[in-house]
């Protein structure tokens, strides 16, 4: 009984850390970290494939761009961490190696957003997509994977925050205690802060996007300000080593740099388009092979491929009215499951 009662008055005083982040299936490790990203990546595919299809998107083609943006996006991530982190991999005492050892954490999220919009700009370009429409359908799903990626620092005992004794603190154990603080025992649960975070601006998003009918990048736009004012007090409270400039963190000077932008970009973009785009595909970039050339020289598509085109100009014209996040009407539906969207397959 005393026991149990032990266990009880931990749950209650602090959010105790996970005992394992690993698991082995024979010789092959299971990491929570990595498992945590790939969830992460199935719920804004999914999310993004309701949004987009609403939007007039055909079915299929937001894994195509997935097939394009999330390895240039884990590479970018990784890149960023590296360089805004370098102590660990070229300060003293730090082996380069470590750098590729990916398991183990550090993904930072300006690089994996700035290097997966080219991937995802490459996908849309090969698949016939209007990147500022897919970006628009992608930030709620981004942001929901950006949640669930955190409980990989959980596992993982890292990056948490300063200390606190807060019914929520988060409990460390000593092995994974910054220097200086090997007697503290509770820190600020900042993956817990992000997660929630991060979940209330996804919903913000997709109300706003159907409360005025957001379009041309400016829901993508809407995300980065979101996203990047949580960033600023969250990094606050965090005590990992990381590179300062003018007595703030890197990652903060960034997070109100992008912050800028952001708002710099939805302003312009609201002012210039009150309505959402009523296309979503184009024929530039579509396809392979000659008809990818008569696409790219805006020639009209011969044959099945200009078949294909109206399909999808039916697709896109049934669902322009749906709202996003909702399932398209089912004659748009019927349009896209005969829209061959990917020639030469």
């Amino acid at each position: 009984m005393s026991a149990l009662t032990s266990v009880v008055t931990q749950v209650v005083t602090a959010i105790p850390s996970p005992s394992q982040g690993v698991w082995h299936l024979g010789p092959v490790p299971l990491r929570a970290y990595a498992l945590c990203i790939l969830a992460g990546i199935a719920v804004a595919v999914w999310l993004t494939e309701r949004r987009w299809r609403a939007r007039g998107g055909l079915p299929g083609q937001v894994a195509d761009v997935a097939l394009w943006a999330v390895p240039f996006g884990i590479v970018g991530g990784r890149v960023y961490h590296v360089l805004s982190s370098p102590d660990a991999y070229f300060g003293p005492g730090g082996d380069p190696v470590l750098a590729l050892y990916i398991w183990r954490g550090g993904l930072g999220i300006w690089g994996a957003v700035a290097l997966g919009a080219v991937g995802a700009w490459l996908g849309c370009r090969r698949s016939g997509m209007s990147f500022p429409a897919f970006a628009d359908a992608l930030a709620p799903g981004l942001l929901l994977a950006q949640a669930v990626g955190r409980l990989g620092n959980w596992f993982n005992q890292e990056l948490f925050g300063s200390p606190t004794d807060l019914p929520w603190g988060l409990a460390i154990d000593a092995a994974h205690r910054p220097a200086g603080y090997a007697d503290v025992a509770t820190y600020h649960p900042t993956f817990l802060y992000e997660l929630l975070w991060n979940v209330g601006c996804a919903l913000v998003l997709i109300w706003a996007d159907r409360r005025w009918r957001l379009g041309h990048g400016q829901v993508i736009w809407a995300y980065v300000v979101l996203y990047t004012l949580g960033r600023v007090w969250i990094e606050a409270l965090r005590i990992d080593p990381a590179e300062v400039v003018l007595g703030l963190r890197l990652n903060i000077w960034t997070s109100i740099l992008v912050g800028l932008l952001g708002v710099a970009g939805f302003v312009v973009s609201r002012r210039r388009h009150r309505e959402r785009e009523t296309e979503v595909l184009v024929v530039a970039g579509a396809g392979a092979g000659a008809g990818s050339a008569e696409a790219d020289a805006g020639q009209p598509l011969r044959g099945e491929q200009a078949r294909g085109q109206e399909h999808q100009q039916e697709a896109g014209a049934a669902a322009r009215e749906a709202d996003a996040g909702e399932d398209p009407p089912a004659h748009a539906q019927g349009a896209g499951e005969h829209a061959d969207h990917r020639e030469g397959r």
